[in-house]
């Protein structure tokens, strides 16, 4: 029971991170702000002297690769779904219930 509910828990995760990071980069949510005009992003440009990271960051390079890595983890979250049962067995070390 316990392999099944952390296998259910990854595949949670993997969708709901994959998701994150696909609408994050493009998508302004409110009080969250746009990808580039955050607090933490100011500070940190501010704090190490480096105004130019600003700029990368909100490059569409950038914001691609985090899409891409949201588009990865959603991937292997199917894959998972996919091979539930394998992944619960191998979890359990190979005892078939």
């Amino acid at each position: 029971m316990v392999s099944k509910l952390t296998v259910l828990f990854l595949i949670v995760l993997l969708l709901q991170l994959g998701v994150l990071l696909v609408l994050l980069p493009w998508v302004n949510f409110g009080a969250f702000g746009n990808w580039n005009e955050n607090y933490l992003l100011a500070l940190v440009s501010e704090k190490t002297g480096m105004p130019e990271i600003r700029g990368f960051v909100s490059s569409g390079w950038v914001k691609g690769a985090v899409t891409g890595v949201g588009i990865l983890n959603i991937l292997i979250a199917l894959l998972e779904i996919a091979n539930f049962k394998n992944s619960v067995a191998a979890l359990e070390g190979g005892r078939s219930k």
